[in-house]
């Protein structure tokens, strides 16, 4: 069983890694949202699983539950939803005003970055196609 917590843990940590590096924010989000989540899992396995035990002391009980892990795993979740929904709501943002959705600088990203780089300075100093149907219409 550990072995296979451990296991899960260590997936999720190098996947979420893996899709933090990525040059699209989307894949950034949900590699942040399983870094979380394999923290919550590393920090659920800390109390060290125990079934049907107490989770507090008491004078008739021989083991207990640590509750601690528990509460910071709840609180983790509250908080990992919230920062969740700032970094959508940011990444939208970076979208709609950049034209395009990656996480590098211009000029600074991979070719199909710079693609979409100069469809962006295109589309600020007027299309060709947009130009030649512009001087269609001053002709007529």
């Amino acid at each position: 069983m550990e072995f296979l917590v451990a296991t899960a843990i260590g997936a999720m940590t190098a996947a979420g890694v893996y899709l933090v590096l990525r040059a699209r924010t989307f894949p950034v989000i949900i590699g942040l949202t399983l870094l979380t989540y394999a923290t919550n899992l590393f920090l659920f396995a800390t109390g060290r699983l125990a079934v049907n035990l107490p989770p507090v002391i008491s004078a008739d009980a021989a083991t207990y539950t640590d509750p601690l892990p528990q509460a910071l795993v709840l609180t983790a979740i509250v908080i990992s939803f919230g920062m969740t929904a700032v970094i959508v709501v940011m990444s939208l943002r970076a979208y709609l005003e950049t034209g395009n959705d990656h996480v590098d600088l211009p000029g600074d990203a991979s070719p199909e970055a710079r693609e979409d780089d100069w469809k962006l300075l295109g589309r600020k100093q007027g299309e060709p196609a947009a130009r030649a149907a512009a001087g269609l219409e001053e002709r007529a």
